[in-house]
């Protein structure tokens, strides 16, 4: 039977990179790879983008309302491949186990597990309750420890407060720096 994958870490731990791996090596061998992004993640359009450069188009943009077997044709599908699935909804996430159970279709999320402020989104915490299959992928701190959270800054400056989502796109002053807990601690509450 096949398996609901969660693959989270903080930003910048090469999710986008091993989603795009995983896609090539499928096709490589001839099989068809569905990949999904939602609709929210503006960065690169109808593009799943990795900060080393290399891209590829989405098959769909699922938009948070949308239902994804409305989306599919699972006859003859390989494998489902999720980018930033952090912003799927509980609904969505439910859906894609039932494919996997259902269908006998593997389905790999890639995402971020909380947000700037260490809460979970909907997505990834509905990912951390079923998923039959969870791995964390590391990357590391600007002091050298693992880091395990996503820091906000507007226009350099370090922020708590504000809507969960707000997309790193080139075309706004946010930013995002991964941290681990004790760097985050000390700028949220300005301890040096």
């Amino acid at each position: 039977m096949s398996k609901l994958y969660f693959r989270y870490s903080a930003m910048n731990a090469g999710k986008t990179t091993a989603l795009l791996q995983v896609a090539h090596n499928y096709e490589e061998r001839g099989m068809r790879v569905l990949v999904i992004k939602p609709a929210v993640d503006t960065k690169g359009d109808n593009k799943v983008v990795s900060r080393l450069g290399i891209e590829r188009e989405v098959d769909f943009l699922l938009s948070y309302e949308d239902k994804v077997l409305e989306h599919i044709q699972p006859e003859g599908l390989n494998a489902i491949i999720v980018d930033e699935a952090q912003f799927l909804n509980p609904a969505q996430v439910d859906e894609l186990f039932y494919i996997t159970k259902m269908y006998n279709i593997p389905v790999l999320c890639y995402g971020l597990r909380t947000d700037f402020q260490m809460n979970g989104f909907p997505g990834s915490t509905r990912l951390l309750e079923i998923a039959d299959d969870i791995e964390e992928l590391k990357t590391i701190c600007r002091c050298g420890k693992k880091a395990t959270l996503n820091m906000r800054f507007v226009g350099g400056i370090p922020t708590f407060s504000g809507e969960q989502v707000a997309i790193d796109n080139g075309e706004n002053d946010i930013t995002y720096e991964s941290v681990c807990g004790e760097c985050f601690i000390r700028k949220r509450y300005k301890k040096q």
